[in-house]
């Protein structure tokens, strides 16, 4: 009998189920050695050496694996079978470690595997290849772990001193935040310019068209103000209309590339609205029953074997043409993605979407079908679209072009999967020298918007071409910066809070270097280059920790302490009254208390309302409220006399 050891319950029954009682499953439930909490935990002095300790909570768990060893014996293999990254081949490396220390077994008995899909085949191919833990992946583990906490721990101590007590600091995640307050500051700065966009309703025979005014005497129609947009409205009126030029194509689109971690947590934000740490939570859970491959990598390649079943799939199930000529392959335009590792597709392209073998709660169907048809495409056959692009000449007292598009949907490919949206726009049947007549000039006054707000699937895919962070961070990151409150999420939009705008105005002009974003992606490609052996993780290390710490010493000692800004809400203290009442940011979120703190100890609970009344009792108002886990809803204000409450903001 032989031991495989995984990290989760729900990764151990499934594997249970396939591999049957030749084997023990047994799970550590997560990490079972962590640096202590309450110190550094790296001792500068002997080359960075990390003080990692058992987890206290984690004692029980250790004894069981121990048995479980123990019971295995000399006779049988202890198989780690971890997660396929980093943090995987860590836990691994440390299981390992206290296994060694507390049983009696043979090292060479210790063997490591990984797969990226649990599956009958993958199981039984990694186990038919036994190797050895990476160390070099260990050490990448280790390098991000001891430089994440240098940072951590020694920023965070000056940040109490300069910005407020209770602060943290966080290599990559402030450069996140830094992110949005540079975002925010360019809507602020913005100053919108107005302009005209000018239409004509146009019509041959009975059949009616819109056209935009494109050119004006020769040049881009670029139409600033009233006067100017006064006079060329008028001038259309009085025009004749003739078709100057009729172009005709067809359009092929291709489908989209295997989903990544990165594209996968975009577009269930697009559509779901989910949060990147709902998106992954529900993504382990398909991979820990063995649904879907392995959900944290940033690599678009498909095995062989996948894609050979997903087109007997197609065969089987639509008409010959829905296939793609030849098998659809995707190059990887992430810098140093995995080459080893699989984009994010079904385990079994067969299993089909809210299938009876398919046991899933709710948000697990949902994200399984968008995985599933998003794989399923890439191997069918394109979409095909007829284009047409029509030039009109308006001739009277100035001369306007104007331009009409048109696309019809001819053959909806590997569309099919997806839900009919009539996309399409018609067109009358044009020909070069038809006259056309004119309905009516439509002038519309607009303003050039500022930047858009971040969302969670701006910040990813912006973090993603920065080479800012890996697949298995960007959803700490986002979690991370929330739960600091220094930044905060309205309507799905991400706005700097007053704490997390001094935090970075303290931060990012005394630490240059360590917050820039090229320094921040190289340091990522440096981790890689440790994972791959290219580097030693002490040197990388060391190379950072110099100049870091004579900055820090500078910096604790000239630089000016940074006032968080307040906001004020127009009210006087009601104990001290001679303070205002102003808005401010705690560990648990936002309160209200005097200005006068700490001579005055005044405070209250801050209430965010939204302006509506409750939709059940008529009284109260609907009152923004979070969860023990932080999620928002929203309730009435005059619980508990009022219990209404919805996850959704109900309709003024």
């Amino acid at each position: 009998m032989n031991l495989i050891i995984v990290e989760s319950p729900t990764k151990a029954r499934t594997l249970s189920k396939i591999l049957g009682k030749d084997y023990l499953i047994e799970a550590t439930m997560g990490h079972i050695k962590d640096l202590p909490k309450s110190e550094l935990g790296v001792d500068i002095e002997n080359n960075f050496k990390p003080d990692y300790r058992l987890v206290s909570k984690k004692k029980e768990t250790i004894d069981k694996i121990i048995k479980a060893v123990e019971k295995v014996g000399d006779k049988g293999l202890v198989i780690l079978a971890t997660d396929p990254d980093r943090e995987g081949e860590a836990i691994a490396a440390h299981t390992a470690e206290v296994i060694l220390s507390k049983a009696r077994i043979n090292k060479d008995s210790l063997k490591r595997i990984t797969f990226h899909e649990i599956t009958k085949e993958a199981l039984f191919e990694a186990l038919s290849s036994l190797g050895d833990i990476d160390y070099h992946l260990v050490d990448a583990q280790t390098a991000r772990r001891v430089l994440d906490r240098l940072v951590g721990y020694k920023l965070s101590p000056l940040l109490w001193k300069k910005v407020r007590r209770g602060l943290s600091a966080g290599r990559v995640q402030t450069v996140a935040v830094r992110l949005i307050v540079e975002k925010e500051r360019e809507i602020e700065a913005f100053v919108p310019q107005e302009y005209w966009e000018i239409k004509a309703e146009l019509k041959k025979d009975k059949e009616k068209f819109l056209a935009k005014l494109v050119e004006v005497d020769g040049k881009k129609a670029e139409v600033k103000n009233s006067d100017q947009a006064q006079k060329i409205v008028s001038d259309l009126e009085e025009s004749e209309y003739l078709v100057f030029d009729v172009s005709k194509r067809e359009v092929k689109k291709a489908p989209h590339p295997p989903f990544t971690t990165s594209t996968l947590t975009q577009v269930a934000a697009n559509l779901f609205f989910w949060s990147s740490k709902r998106t992954m939570s529900v993504a382990q859970r398909l991979y820990e029953r063995g649904l879907i491959t392995y959900h944290r990598t940033d690599s678009v390649n498909i095995a062989q074997t996948a894609l050979d079943k997903a087109r007997d799939y197609i065969r089987k199930n639509f008409d010959e043409e829905y296939l793609s000529a030849s098998p659809r392959v995707f190059k990887n335009k992430a810098k140093l993605a995995q080459e080893a590792h699989e984009a994010i597709r079904p385990a079994d392209v067969f299993v089909k979407p809210y299938s009876k073998e398919v046991d899933l709660e709710p948000d697990g169907h949902r994200l399984y079908e968008l995985i599933w048809k998003r794989f399923l495409a890439t191997q069918m056959a394109e979409a095909i679209y007829d284009e047409t692009k029509v030039k009109i000449k308006a001739q009277g007292k100035g001369d306007y072009l104007l331009l009409s598009s048109g696309i019809v949907l001819k053959f909806d490919g590997w569309k099919v999967l997806y839900s009919k949206k009539d996309e399409d726009i018609y067109l009358p049947s044009l020909d070069k020298g038809d006259k056309l007549s004119l309905v009516k000039v439509l002038s519309e006054h607009k303003f050039t918007q500022p930047p858009a707000r971040f969302t969670e699937a701006s910040l990813i895919k912006t973090l993603e071409k920065l080479g800012i962070g890996r697949p298995s961070t960007y959803a700490p990151i986002i979690s991370t910066i929330q739960l600091r409150n220094y930044v905060e999420k309205k309507d799905g939009k991400f706005f700097p809070t007053k704490i997390g705008i001094a935090v970075n105005d303290f931060l990012v002009p005394n630490f240059k270097d360590i917050f820039d974003y090229s320094f921040t992606a190289r340091m990522e490609d440096d981790l890689d280059r440790i994972a791959k052996g290219d580097l030693v993780w002490q040197d990388v290390i060391g190379k950072f920790w110099q100049p870091f710490v004579l900055i820090l010493d500078d910096v604790e000692r000239n630089s000016q302490r940074v006032k968080i800004e307040t906001e004020t809400l127009g009210r006087k203290c009601p104990e001290c009254k001679e303070g205002e009442l102003v808005i401010r940011i705690g560990r648990f979120g936002k309160f209200i208390s005097c200005s006068r703190f700490p001579d005055c100890k005044y405070r209250e609970k801050y209430v965010e309302k939204v302006g509506i009344k409750c939709p059940e009792c008529g009284e109260g108002e609907v009152v923004v409220k979070k969860t023990s886990k932080g999620k928002k809803f929203y309730g009435c204000s005059r619980f508990p006399d009022c219990k209404w409450a919805s996850w959704k903001l109900p309709r003024k």
